[in-house]
């Protein structure tokens, strides 16, 4: 009984503390890791992009919330940013933007409560599931060409029948560290960097072997077979083309601001000239 009790002390704070939502937005930058992401961090800074988006977060206590939201990023990759020559002259890239729908529980460190700015500062962790939607494209002839259908890997020919074409709309898991602090009792300020694990390793179009040049070119034309092999050289099926040992990821972070609805969930807020008291804690 003594210990049923000093367990219900030290979780008693998980559970006494005021519930509320938030709603809120995303100003920052987006990236990619795969077959096309350069080995070094200054030409990775090339292939950064601008991010946005918005969220909903349902603080269950001062330790506990969960979010959901909607990202888009843009995420690209060049090998002309590479460090080897072999690379270089392989010569692929592409460019693709990335839509989020993400549901993540998150955990305050040190407790989060703007109410009365009674806990004001706290980093954080999160992780959950996403689902995402892409569309991988090369500038090619003056234009923008979808990658996808072309089956530059041979995806759908006769002598690649183990290759399928990849999904456009697929999951991730996305996870990584923030923190937040709050102005006053109705807004927050936050910086949020996040990493997304892909069950795919075609967010670049990128990830096993050349396939029958012959045949693509008969099967899917001109465009096809010249996006397949970008190089300038005779290569046959069966060269390597990606590294389909490890799967592609993507990141997304930046500046987040929050509005606190408190009160009666998601009616009312508190006067502002309500009385603080107490001493501010973190």
């Amino acid at each position: 009984m003594k210990r049923i009790l000093l367990l219900l002390i030290a979780v008693w704070p998980f559970f006494t503390n005021a519930q509320h939502f938030e709603l809120g937005a995303m100003v920052g930058i987006s990236n990619y890791q795969g077959d096309l992401a350069p080995e070094s961090l200054g030409p990775k800074f090339k292939q950064t992009h601008a991010a946005f988006g918005g969220f909903l977060r349902y603080n269950v206590n001062n330790y506990l919330a969960a979010r959901f939201n909607v990202f888009y990023g843009t995420i690209s990759g060049d090998d002309a940013n590479a460090n080897t020559q072999e690379r270089r002259d392989r010569n692929l890239s592409f460019k693709s933007g990335l839509l989020e729908f993400g549901l993540t529980a998150e955990y305050n460190i040190l407790g989060y409560q703007p109410y009365n700015l009674e806990r004001i500062f706290s980093p954080y962790l999160f992780a959950g599931v996403a689902l995402y939607r892409y569309n991988p494209k090369a500038f090619y002839d003056g234009r923008w060409v979808e990658l996808q259908p072309l089956g530059t890997e041979g995806q759908g020919l006769a002598s690649e029948p183990d290759r399928d074409f990849y999904k456009l709309t697929q999951f991730s898991i996305p996870f990584g560290v923030g923190v937040k602090y709050a102005i006053n009792d109705a807004w927050n300020l936050g910086l949020e960097l996040g990493m997304r694990a892909t069950f795919n390793d075609y967010l670049d179009d990128v990830s096993l072997t050349y396939t029958n040049a012959a045949e693509l070119l008969a099967e899917r034309g001109e465009v096809a077979a010249a996006l397949s092999n970008r190089s300038g050289d005779v290569r046959v099926a069966g060269d390597g083309r990606g590294d389909a040992s490890r799967n592609d990821w993507y990141f997304m972070g930046g500046i987040t601001i929050s509005y606190n609805f408190l009160d009666n969930g998601l009616v009312g807020i508190r006067l502002r000239n309500r009385r603080k008291t107490g001493c501010q804690t973190f």
